[in-house]
Parts: structure tokens; sequence; C-alpha cells
């Protein structure tokens, strides 16, 4: 009888395959992951593929809720943070897993249900970003009916990928005023940016 593989074996073998799945997408794109090129590029025989996750689609699942899930606690740290605005501000501009998320946009347009996966993440994340910056931003005196929250929420955020797009294609023209009249209306808030890990308490700027 063949011995049982233990918990850390079966962990192990689940994040090699995940891994594998990463690095393809980032070198070749969706289409390049196959169980036979997860095989070899994980060292592992491909039927692990269905034993571990049942179907190619439930990896992909499986590996952007992995990223999600990282995603989202870097979320929540920030927003615990004592600038929450700085911090989600600065959260916006990492790009540093877009490459990633545009492979699993463009492999949403065929698959359902990763589409499904990604819109319910999101919503999480615009709901997590709204419970807490709304009470921020109410603290703060700003008035909700002139300025409501989830309005200022979707243009930093929005802003910030859409300037990432366009540096793409070298054109800047007006991101630095852009950003400067954030960061002025940010800073008026919740005063100068401070180093992290400095734990005073954040007052409005006078």
């Amino acid at each position: 009888m063949p011995a049982r593989r233990s918990p850390v074996d079966e962990s192990a073998t689940r994040t090699a395959l995940l891994d594998a799945t990463e690095e393809l997408m980032l070198e070749e794109g969706y289409a390049a992951v196959t169980t036979r090129r997860l095989g070899a590029k994980a060292g592992l025989n491909n039927a692990l593929v269905f034993y571990y996750f049942g179907t190619v689609d439930n990896l992909f699942i499986e590996l952007f809720r992995r990223g999600a899930e990282r995603s989202l606690r870097r979320l929540e740290e920030a927003l615990r943070s004592p600038q929450p605005l700085w911090a989600f501000w600065e959260l916006t501009h990492d790009f540093s897993s877009n490459a990633l998320i545009m492979e699993f946009t463009a492999l949403a347009n065929h698959r359902k249900a990763i589409r499904a996966e990604i819109a319910a993440y999101s919503r999480k994340f615009r709901t997590l970003q709204l419970e807490t910056l709304s009470g921020v931003l109410e603290g703060h005196g700003v008035d909700p009916r002139r300025w409501p929250p989830a309005s200022l929420i979707l243009l930093m955020a929005s802003f910030s990928r859409f300037m990432h797009i366009e540096e793409g294609f070298d054109l800047d023209i007006g991101h630095a005023e852009t950003v400067a009249v954030i960061e002025r209306e940010i800073r008026a808030l919740e005063g100068e940016r401070r180093p992290a890990g400095d734990g005073a308490v954040a007052g409005r700027a006078e």
C-alpha cells in the first residue's frame, strides 16, 4: 500500500502548480497554460492538475483567489493605518501585479467562471474601501452630499489605473497636475505623509 502524502507534501504540490501557472501566464499569456506545459514547468506529472484542481478553470480560479486575498490583506492593512487616505492613494499606484491582472481580464472574456470570480472580489474590495473611507472622510468633516465617498474612492483608483495605461504609451499630459491636486486635498485632511511605522494619530492640517 503506498504511503499517504503528508499535508506538507500536498501543500507544496499545489503551490508548485499555482506558481507554474502564474509564471506561464506572465511569460507567454494564459493561452500557454496547458496541463502538459504545467507538468514540465513544475517538474510534476501533469495529471496532478486534475487531481488537485479538477479542471484548468478551477486552477485559474485558485490562482486568482490567491492573489486577490493577498491584495485584500494589503488593503485592510492600508485602511487601518494612521493615514488611511494616503495609504489608499499609494496603494492605487502599485501595479506590480498589473500584468497578471490583465491576463485574467483577457481570460475572463472567454471563461464565465473567471469573470464571476473577478466581479465578486471587485465588489468585496470596493465595499471595504467604501465602509472604511466613508468614516474617515466624515471624521474630517467632508460633506458626503457634495463629495460622495463612493465617487471620491472611484476617482482616486480609476485615475491611477488610467494614468498607468497612458504612461505605457508615453503620454503624461496633465498627470503631474492631477496628482498634485489629489495629494493637495489629502494633505489638507491628513497632513504631510509620514514614514511607514509612524504611529502618531493623523490630524487635519492647518
